[in-house]
């Protein structure tokens, strides 16, 4: 083969290479559907993570009523075992750790020593009385 044609038939190949490869770089249905997969697994993804945070929001929120309801029943408790008190008079109700007394007691002692029960008690945030004495003291 003298070297003119030697260059054509190279020249060939490189621009059947080329074209070849040109052929490779376009998407094709398989590499489309990779895409589309891809793209539906980081959506997935994200909804779980989301759907993640919401239960864990749920779990909080399901942990504080707990919590609430445990304080609730601390302070009913103590209240019962305390002396001073010989019936329970006191409304006791628990909400976000802040736990709100009301009720009639027959003195300002009780509502002291109430307050003072409530404000003991591991996880009370604060104590709000509506209290009221009524009766002889």
């Amino acid at each position: 083969m003298n070297s003119s044609a030697r260059v054509s038939m190279a020249a060939s190949l490189a621009l059947v290479f080329a074209s070849g490869m040109t052929g490779c770089e376009q998407e094709g249905p398989a590499e489309k559907a990779g895409q589309e997969i891809d793209q539906a697994a980081e959506t997935a993804g994200e909804k779980m993570e989301g759907s993640k945070e919401s239960l864990g929001d749920l779990v909080e929120t399901t942990g504080q009523y707990m919590s609430d309801a445990m304080i609730t029943a601390k302070i009913k408790a103590e209240m019962l075992a305390d002396p001073l008190f010989e019936v329970l008079q006191i409304e006791v109700n628990t909400r976000n750790r802040v736990v709100e007394l009301s009720g009639a007691v027959d003195s300002q002692e009780s509502i002291d020593r109430s307050i003072e029960i409530a404000n003991g008690i591991e996880g009370v945030r604060s104590v709000e009385s509506a209290l009221v004495v009524t009766g002889a003291e």
